[in-house]
C-alpha cells in the first residue's frame, strides 16, 4: 500500500535539513510526499525579494526529491508565535484533515522559537483522534543548529531512536540542499554541504549503515 507522508517544515531549507533523504527514499518507493512550509524570510526583517529567492530554491530542492504537492503558509520567520494559537492550530489541522497523512514528519523542538511552536501545533494536530487515529508514525527529524548553540541538558537534547537509511538518496539530499544557495554556508560552518554529509554519515554508521538521516519516534502504530 502506497503511503501519504506528511512533512512539516518551519523554514525553507528544513526540509531538506532534516529529512531530505528519507523524503527521496518514499517517493522513490511510490509514496506520496506533501511539505507544508510554515514560515519564511517576510518583511519585516526581510524582504518580500529575499521570501520569493527562497521559495524557489524550495521549488528546485523539492523538484530533486521527488515531492509531489507543496503549501506555503506566508508567516515571517521567527513571529510564528505571534500567530493567535488556535487560528495557527486550525491552519495546520486543515492540511492534515485535507491530506489525511499515513507518516507524519515535524521539527524536533530544539533552541529556535519557530521549531518548538511547530512541534506544539503537530501534536495538537496529530493527536489519536479523528484523523489523527490514521497516522501510523508521528516522529521528529534533526535539524542541524546554525549555531549549535543549546543549554545541554535544561533544554532537550536529540537523540534518534529510528534511523533511515539514505545511502541510495544521499547525492539527492545534498544536490538538494545545494539549490539553497542563499541558506548554504561555507564550511566550517554547521550547515554547510560538508557538515550535512559528514552528520548523515556519523548517524548512519551509528545504525550500521552508510548514510543516514535520524529520527525521534513519538508514536508508531503497527
Amino acid at each position: 500500500m502506497k503511503k501519504r507522508l506528511l512533512v512539516v517544515a518551519p523554514h525553507p531549507d528544513d526540509e531538506t535539513l532534516g529529512a531530505g533523504g528519507t523524503i527521496a527514499k518514499f517517493s522513490a518507493q511510490g509514496d506520496e510526499v506533501f511539505v507544508l512550509m510554515v514560515s519564511g524570510h517576510l518583511p519585516p526583517l526581510y524582504s518580500r525579494e529575499d521570501y520569493e529567492i527562497t521559495v524557489s530554491e524550495a521549488h528546485s530542492a523539492f523538484d530533486l526529491l521527488g515531492v509531489a504537492k507543496s503549501m506555503f503558509l506566508e508567516i515571517p520567520a521567527t513571529m510564528i508565535g505571534d500567530q493567535p494559537i488556535h487560528e495557527f492550530n486550525g491552519r495546520i489541522l486543515k492540511i492534515f484533515n485535507e491530506f489525511n497523512p499515513h507518516i507524519v514528519f515535524c521539527p524536533y523542538p530544539d533552541r529556535h522559537i519557530d521549531h518548538r511552536v511547530v512541534f506544539d501545533s503537530v501534536m495538537v494536530a496529530a493527536r489519536p483522534f479523528g484523523i489523527g487515529k490514521d497516522i501510523e508514525i508521528l516522529a521528529a527529524y534533526e535539524t542541524l543548529s546554525e549555531t549549535h548553540w543549546n543549554a545541554p541538558h535544561i533544554e532537550p537534547n536529540f537523540t534518534p531512536n529510528w534511523v533511515v537509511e539514505i545511502t541510495d538518496h544521499i547525492d539527492k539530499k545534498l544536490n538538494a540542499l545545494k539549490c539553497y544557495e542563499s541558506q548554504v554556508v561555507d564550511f566550517p560552518g554547521p550547515r554547510s554541504i560538508q557538515a550535512v554529509e559528514a552528520l548523515a554519515k556519523f548517524r548512519g554508521t551509528q545504525a550500521g549503515f552508510g548514510f543516514g538521516e535520524g529520527m525521534h519516534i513519538i508514536r508508531m502504530v503497527c
